[in-house]
């Protein structure tokens, strides 16, 4: 399958807006997660729309120079809306109070928006699983809630995320969870 002019777009818009950025194991490029999103979307056969949302999720969150009006322009309407509903409101500045809304909006979400939450999910799983393994200290120091608060949020939010997605979606998160836990 080969894609489109838009994803390469998108990969190098992607790729630009989080220059710089590394993952919370401080080595790791932040650009890798969302290729490995796209992988997974790709893998489960979304959409394009879906896809570009999967590699742009994170820009209007974490990168100052992309907003939802710029994403719109860039991308169209479709694309900006998934990731609107994948973002989380950084203006909320309690952690618990942020993921607490993130879990009960999975009801809500729309099938495409519920798509790329949970491959970003199950990339950060496994991620996180894998640092664990890898190098076991001063891990939870990067994470807001710490060891207990990113367990149970995870979680929470894999329950949700595998209630609308039913049994063969939601099979990955359940065993990435699994692992992520007995890592932990």
């Amino acid at each position: 399958m080969g894609f489109s002019e838009d994803v390469e777009r998108a990969l190098r818009e992607a790729c630009e807006a989080h220059a710089g950025q590394s993952r919370k194991d401080g080595r790791t490029p932040y650009f890798l997660h969302p290729v490995h999103v796209a992988l997974i979307l790709a893998r489960w056969g979304a959409d394009e729309e879906t896809l570009l949302a999967g590699i742009l999720h994170d820009v209007v969150e974490d990168c100052e120079e992309w907003t939802d009006a710029r994403l719109r322009e860039e991308f169209g309407d479709a694309v900006a809306g998934i990731v609107a509903e994948v973002t989380e409101d950084k203006s909320i500045e309690s952690w618990a109070e942020r993921k607490r809304l993130a879990v009960a909006h999975v009801a809500t979400m729309s099938e495409r928006a519920i798509l790329v939450k949970a491959a970003d999910k199950l990339h950060n799983m496994r991620s996180l699983a894998t640092h664990l393994r890898d190098r076991p200290r001063d891990v939870w120091g990067a994470f807001n809630g710490g060891r207990e608060g990113t367990l149970r949020v995870a979680g929470e939010l894999v329950g949700a995320l595998t209630a609308r997605l039913g049994k063969e979606r939601g099979a990955p998160l359940i065993e990435a969870l699994g692992q992520l836990e007995a890592e932990a």
